[in-house]
């Protein structure tokens, strides 16, 4: 049974176990990019002899050996910017209670000397979504809402807490996009930024059930279709309108039988759905909702595309890069840093062009094209491992235990 609260002391070769705090509100596997990174992290960290603290609303019991601090979580009828507020308070003093080697922040928390965002920054996430409305008036008004929001005020101020530090804690970057954002923003130097890209699990995107892959393209409707694949909870936010358009131009440039669209991740919005209608693309575009198994998605798929309007550095490009799709994405996307534009996908340069995401899908209609891009993407995923990233982060995180000994890296 996984252990509340319960303390587990290890020894590594006869030293002092390091003790690391983590916190979000959910850790879960199944949950989104950063929630199933720290889990994963966690358990690489317990695994090496760490000794593992999870502070949260919620814990799906993984890893099993960690040590899980509930921070209740307030009803929901409290403002949310007091929700969030709450959160970052109780966390500080619970985590100021007992000593710690590394406080691990992810962009929620107020105390920590070692940072690590997996949403970018804040202000430019949240401008690029308004971006997504096309209509310019409620574009205005959304943004107006955006500054008179003490939600997004409150959130703004959390993020700067690192920055604003009179002892900067060691600040991680997911992405190089992210990084130079960072250095920007808030005007600190680029390389006082440490850059850790992200990896996956190649074991489980690399391969996969060929048969059961091949099934689902039948039980989709499609056969020998190209099939291009979207994945994503936030829909606006990653492009979807502009995918349905581009999807819309394609087809009338190249008629019907030729390709199909897959949108994996929620049932289509009501308006998304009578678009997809009025569009006449029901035959094109399906939705089959929620999973928790993307790599049966990515190997019955063809090309990748997430024309997203901001992401720091999207999982889902390496996962399905690493299952041999080429991929088509924005330059708002930190996972662009590692593609090759015209190699193994297509870098978009703005998320609401339908022109140049219509051509990028026509591009790998092409099946030479796609054979070769195919390979490409396969070969850069592969350097990217979770190993890898894994790796990367403990030796940072080793690091800033030793400065916080030395007195060089401030107390939480």
């Amino acid at each position: 049974m996984p252990r509340l609260g319960s303390k587990v002391f290890l020894k590594i070769s006869g030293n002092r176990v390091m003790k690391i705090a983590m916190a979000l509100e959910n850790f879960s596997r199944h949950a989104g990019g950063a929630e199933s990174y720290a889990v994963e992290l966690a358990n690489t960290l317990a695994s090496e002899g760490w000794e593992v603290h999870l502070y949260g609303h919620s814990w799906d019991g993984h890893p099993e050996n960690a040590i899980f601090h509930e921070i209740p979580r307030m009803p929901k009828w409290v403002p949310p910017s007091v929700r969030i507020l709450d959160f970052a308070l109780r966390h500080r003093a619970m985590v100021r209670a007992e000593h710690f080697d590394v406080v691990l922040g992810f962009g929620n928390t107020i105390a920590m000397n070692v940072y690590q965002s997996h949403g970018g920054v804040h202000y430019l996430s949240s401008v690029r979504k308004i971006g997504a409305i096309r209509n310019p008036v409620l574009r205005v008004l959304k943004f107006l809402a955006m500054c008179a929001s003490p939600k997004y005020h409150l959130r703004a101020r959390i993020e700067s807490a690192p920055f604003r530090s009179n002892q900067r804690p060691v600040i991680i970057a997911i992405s190089d996009m992210v990084r130079n954002d960072m250095a920007d923003y808030f005007g600190i130097p680029k390389d006082s930024i440490k850059l850790v890209y992200n990896g996956i699990d190649h074991a489980r995107f690399g391969r996969a059930d060929r048969t059961e892959a091949r099934r689902l393209r039948r039980d989709m409707g499609f056969d020998e279709h190209v099939l291009f694949l979207f994945m994503a909870y936030d829909f606006r936010k990653k492009g979807v309108r502009s995918l349905v358009q581009a999807a819309s131009v394609l087809r009338d440039r190249v008629g019907r039988g030729r390709f199909g669209v897959v949108v994996v991740g929620r049932p289509p919005s009501p308006a998304l759905g009578r678009m997809v209608r009025r569009l006449q693309l029901s035959d094109i575009i399906v939705f089959p909702g929620q999973t928790t198994q993307p790599e049966l998605y990515y190997h019955a798929c063809d090309v990748f595309v997430l024309p997203t309007f901001y992401d720091a550095c999207s999982l889902v490009v390496f996962e399905a890069m690493a299952a041999g799709l080429p991929a088509i994405t924005t330059i708002h996307n930190g996972a662009s840093g590692i593609m090759e534009h015209g190699v193994d996908g297509m870098i978009l340069q703005d998320a609401n062009d339908i022109g140049e995401l219509a051509e990028a899908l026509s591009f790998f209609l092409d099946d030479e094209i796609r054979g070769s891009a195919s390979s490409a993407a396969r070969r850069t995923a592969a350097r990217y491992t979770l190993e890898r990233n894994h790796r990367e982060m403990i030796a940072v995180l080793t690091e800033a235990a030793r400065a916080r000994v030395r007195g060089t890296l401030g107390s939480v």
